[in-house]
């Protein structure tokens, strides 16, 4: 008996049968693009998988807009991936910190991909629908891995295809033609103007993450400028790396450059911050050999800057930019966190040595503060460095169970 083409047809299978056919596909690793046009069914499955997310450099901006034009809704992660110069010992090895920064041709590539994304006509209309776009940025050099950062990646967490790779690195030089731009504020190589503050307001992006697999510093007053753009923005994941000249953790971070980011973001519609500074000490600059400065000491004003931006908050974790005892202590009376359900602190408090009335103080005043904090579900407050780890947890009550209060250490 032969069997006709009717009942072999796509849409006489069973849904769970052309599910399973449509997930093997996509996790095949092939290019799905020639898929699409099978049926307008397989259309609308490739296509979501497809532009959920991207990985864009500098030289792809240009097309950008006219790419996702009709899938604009459909894009949920942005990957700007920016590849600076590479670089030889005199640079690694160097005693002078003006040169661990960025060069002028770097900060110029930076700029001007950051001015062409935001500016792309037709990009970055909201998508509606409760839709959220999370803007990841990450800055490297393919030298990094060579002198400072082995064996550490620059990918995402979660991979791109392989084949995303062919060409990336091809054209990008057309972004250092640009050295010389005074209509974006750049005169020969260095920055005339701010160039945030002239970006149209992007309010398409609701998330923002800086990666540590961006090797490089980030300008607290840039950071500030690039958030202000970004009206709709509910999610910042901050991961910094130690600034471990003293000059710099302690007096600079003191003088309001850090505090004027969070500050910043009091008033902004954010939900959710993370805030986490690597303190791998394998990373240590050859220069800083004193135990003293394996110790960070976070700077109070930044402490009470996060507490009063964490007001709004629903999830909040702050890890040795901030103590949680600078934050606790800026504390006022009459504050609530009406949406606060999760909240993790670091302080340097939880270690051997360390006064056990001060300890007890912040305990305390962190009991004062859950008192405030009428969803929430779970406090941490940990420290951790080579060699130790403490760890005091509070979970409140629910579902008719009592309270829970967890501590652990090494």
């Amino acid at each position: 008996m032969s069997v006709t083409s009717s009942s072999t047809h796509w849409h006489h299978l069973a849904a769970e049968i052309r599910c399973v056919i449509l997930e093997r596909l996509l996790q095949d690793g092939c290019s799905l693009a020639g898929f699409a046009t099978v049926s307008r069914e397989w259309q609308t499955i490739i296509e979501r998988h497809n532009f959920a997310r991207i990985k864009l450099t500098p030289s792809r901006i240009a097309d950008f807009g006219s790419v996702i034009h009709r899938n604009n809704a459909l894009v949920r992660y942005l990957w700007l991936c920016l590849e600076l110069e590479e670089y030889d010992c005199t640079l690694c090895a160097s005693r002078d910190p003006e040169t661990w920064g960025m060069s002028h041709r770097d900060n110029a590539l930076i700029v001007t991909a950051f001015q062409d994304l935001f500016s792309t006509p037709g990009t970055w209309e909201p998508g509606g629908g409760g839709n959220s776009l999370m803007l990841d940025i990450s800055v490297h050099s393919p030298s990094d891995s060579e002198h400072w950062f082995k064996y550490l990646t620059f990918r995402p967490s979660t991979p791109f295809d392989d084949q995303e790779e062919d060409g990336a690195q091809d054209d990008d030089q057309s972004m250092l033609a640009k050295l010389d731009d005074r209509q974006h504020g750049w005169e020969d190589g260095r920055r005339a103007s701010a160039p945030c503050r002239q970006l149209p307001l992007v309010p398409a992006v609701t998330g923002v993450l800086l990666r540590q697999q961006t090797r490089r510093r980030w300008k607290p007053m840039a950071l500030a400028n690039m958030f202000s753009r970004l009206p709709e923005l509910q999610v910042i994941h901050y991961e910094p790396w130690r600034e471990w000249e003293k000059r710099t953790s302690t007096k600079v971070d003191g003088c309001l450059v850090h505090q004027s980011v969070f500050e910043s973001l009091a008033l902004s519609k954010l939900k959710r911050l993370v805030l986490f500074e690597n303190f791998n000490q394998s990373y240590l600059p050859r220069e800083s050999h004193r135990d003293e400065d394996l110790i960070r000491i976070p700077a109070p004003n930044v402490g009470r800057a996060v507490a009063t931006a964490s007001l709004k908050l629903e999830h909040l974790s702050a890890s040795f930019m901030v103590d949680a005892d600078d934050f606790l202590q800026a504390r006022q009376r009459f504050w609530e966190w009406p949406n606060l359900n999760s909240l993790a602190l670091t302080s340097q408090l939880l270690t051997p040595g360390e006064s056990q009335v001060d300890i007890n103080d912040m305990l305390i005043a962190a009991a004062a503060a859950t008192m405030r904090m009428p969803k929430l579900r779970t406090m941490k407050i940990w420290n951790g460095q080579e060699g130790l780890a403490i760890l005091f947890q509070y979970q409140t009550a629910r579902n008719s169970r009592q309270a829970v209060i967890t501590r652990r250490g090494t």
